[in-house]
């Protein structure tokens, strides 16, 4: 009769103890862009306006757009590099084919990797240093003529006379 009470004690202790929660290795809300950004790129077919998440922490750069599905026609991700620096990705995790512009300070495309390969581990790099990096959906620069040379702004510069809830602005020129 004494393992009865003994063993009712345990399981009462067992149900009292705290656990931490499970981990979510595929999420991580440290890592959630949140911040929505005008983007306007100038180029011979004209401009063209996005609205771009903004991956400004180093753990929102490392998630990127891994395991999104989908990627809006004028939506995608703004990877600022302050200080400017040779930027390399590579499309681990990546389920969608991405288009991504590499912009040098003087806010001009230096490099255009298109249509990224999903979950490669090839590097891509514009092989300078950069202020930003861009990535779009797969095919989308193509679809709308941007080219490299052509001009990025973001933030209030890109919409001057809108109010923009960020103070994230890059005006160069």
């Amino acid at each position: 009769m004494t393992r009865f009470p003994a063993l009712i004690a345990l399981a009462l202790l067992a149900a009292c103890s705290t656990q931490p929660p499970p981990v979510d290795n595929n999420s991580s809300t440290a890592a959630t862009p949140t911040a929505l950004l005008p983007l306007v790129i100038r180029s011979e077919k004209g401009a063209q306006r996005f609205s771009v998440e903004v991956a400004a922490t180093p753990q929102q750069q490392e998630a990127g757009l891994m395991f999104r599905k989908e990627l809006a026609d004028n939506g995608g991700m703004l990877f600022p590099m302050a200080p400017p620096r040779t930027a390399s990705f590579w499309m681990k995790n990546t389920l969608i084919p991405l288009d991504m512009l590499f912009i040098r300070t003087d806010g001009t495309i230096a490099f255009i990797g298109a249509n990224t390969v999903p979950y490669s581990r090839e590097p891509v790099s514009a092989g300078v240093p950069v202020a930003a990096v861009l990535e779009l959906r797969g095919g989308r620069a193509a679809e709308l003529g941007i080219e490299e040379g052509d001009a990025v702004q973001w933030g209030g510069c890109a919409v001057p006379g809108e109010k923009v809830a960020s103070d994230l602005n890059f005006c160069p020129g």
